[in-house]
């Protein structure tokens, strides 16, 4: 019993030190430890991520059944940004880790520096862009007059911050490259947190706040994450961790800027094609009206829920690459990635089991319509059948990223997501009529297929010799 009681000690111990943030450089000592101090905040940021989704849709769901289908149009849309903020995060945490893995911590701040001016211009760029379109992206991806009415102002919001995404992303990426995923982890828990109280306040308003509706989840949104942005440029610049953003590192580095721009080009195709073949599906979805559009949103977020710890895993396994490749221990890398896989696989299987046996009272938490009901409780038990295969295919494609190499995953997914995929469920549930059913089978396959092609890739060790 003592042996016990002291082993439970021990793990809490170590469970404290991770959220703390007590290491940084992960080079030596036991790859489980390393893992475990990584994983264990980016999984807690990525929890409460997966619950500002949870919650913002359990939110909007009691506005109305057009409300939570704008929120599904305008995320379709907004994945293409989150497309170019990942792939420049990639490149970011690429950098930055390998830098670290050398001990060159002056230039790991400067690559910092570099990817924030990046994501100023191109965030920036697209809110103007976004802002000014919004309605006619609205009317592209199949919304009614009805529903433009009701959430145009949403999407005008949620276009036009997501500067506070480009910059919540790449200063994430930054602590994470150097190891510290402990204030990465405190940063989405306050701009989260602050979302899930302003959710409710702004929706559907209290005292002499009044109630903004589906637009007011957008404007607790783009708050709650600019807040978390400050909360981070105050770590880069106080001169503590690793890395110290002073004004020594405020200068344009073209061949900064070119090495991070020549990475992430490979990190934000691959998440553009997904992204892409995403709001393919949704415009498939739409076919089928708005309680089938309204049904995938919501099984779509509660996906996002268990696939967002699970992404915290694999965001691990990229900054253990990354820094061993720089302190020229490639097998440490490879054993890191293997173990990290195999974790995750065990924490998604568990899921999916619950989802198969627990689907309908899942879903019954966001929805009493009955067709909505019908559509979501389909999608969770349809796709959960990929989730094993999905816990390898993060975990392999975030090592590649993590090493570098970019283009690897970038050709996968565009022969997975694009070549299969998109026709794949054209023709399910069009052609041979199986309606929502054929996206969600054709989402569990493909998946699994990609995990299984990155998986016979990785083997083959080429990332090991990458150079960043």
């Amino acid at each position: 019993m003592s042996g016990a009681i002291s082993k439970f000690l021990r793990i809490f111990k170590l469970f404290i030190a991770a959220l703390r943030g007590t290491e940084s450089e992960f080079t030596s000592g036991s790859i489980n430890r390393a893992i475990f101090l990584l994983s264990i905040p980016m999984i807690a940021e990525m929890v409460m991520e997966s619950l500002f989704a949870v919650a913002d849709v359990f939110f909007v769901s009691r506005v109305s059944v057009n409300a939570v289908a704008t929120v599904g149009l305008t995320e379709s849309v907004l994945m293409i940004i989150y497309s170019v903020a990942i792939g420049l995060s990639m490149a970011t945490t690429a950098i930055v880790a390998r830098r670290v893995g050398e001990k060159k911590f002056k230039k790991a701040s400067d690559a910092g520096f570099q990817s924030i001016f990046l994501a100023v211009i191109i965030g920036a760029l697209l809110g103007g862009v976004g802002y000014i379109f919004a309605e006619d992206i609205l009317i592209l991806m199949g919304g009614k007059p009805d529903l433009i009415a009701e959430g145009l102002g949403f999407t005008q919001i949620m276009l036009a911050g997501n500067l506070s995404i480009f910059l919540l992303f790449l200063n994430n990426a930054i602590f994470r490259g150097a190891g510290d995923a402990a204030i990465a982890m405190r940063a989405l828990w306050l701009a989260n947190g602050l979302n899930l109280i302003l959710d409710p306040l702004l929706i559907f308003g209290w005292g002499p706040v009044p109630a903004y509706g589906v637009e007011g989840a957008a404007i607790a949104t783009t708050l709650g994450r600019s807040i978390g942005v400050l909360y981070q440029v105050y770590h880069l610049m106080n001169k503590r961790g690793i890395i110290k953003i002073g004004w020594a590192n405020v200068v344009i580095r073209f061949k900064t800027v070119v090495e991070l721009l020549k990475i992430s080009l490979g990190g934000m195709g691959q998440f553009l094609i997904e992204s892409a073949s995403w709001i393919f599906l949704v415009k498939v979805m739409s076919l089928f009206g708005a309680e089938a559009l309204a049904g995938y949103t919501i099984a779509f977020r509660v996906i996002v829920f268990t696939i967002l710890p699970s992404w915290g895993m694999s965001n691990a396994a990229a900054t253990l690459v990354g820094q061993n490749l720089g302190a020229s221990a490639p097998d440490r890398a490879e054993e890191s990635v293997w173990k990290t896989a195999f974790y995750n696989m065990i924490f998604l299987g568990l899921v999916s089991v619950v989802f198969y046996l627990a689907a309908e009272p899942i879903i019954g938490i966001f929805t009493v319509e009955p067709g909505v009901v019908v559509i979501a409780v389909s999608a969770l038990q349809i796709i959960c059948f990929g989730y094993v295969f999905f816990a390898y295919g993060m975990v392999i494609s975030q090592a590649f990223n993590g090493a570098g190499d970019t283009r690897t995953p970038l050709i996968v997914n565009f022969f997975v997501f694009w070549v299969i995929q998109i026709p794949l469920a054209y023709w399910l549930s069009v052609y041979l009529d199986w309606q929502a059913n054929g996206v969600f089978f054709t989402i569990a396959f493909c998946h699994s297929l990609q995990a299984v092609i990155s998986i016979l890739l990785f083997r083959r060790g080429r990332w090991k010799t990458m150079m960043v």
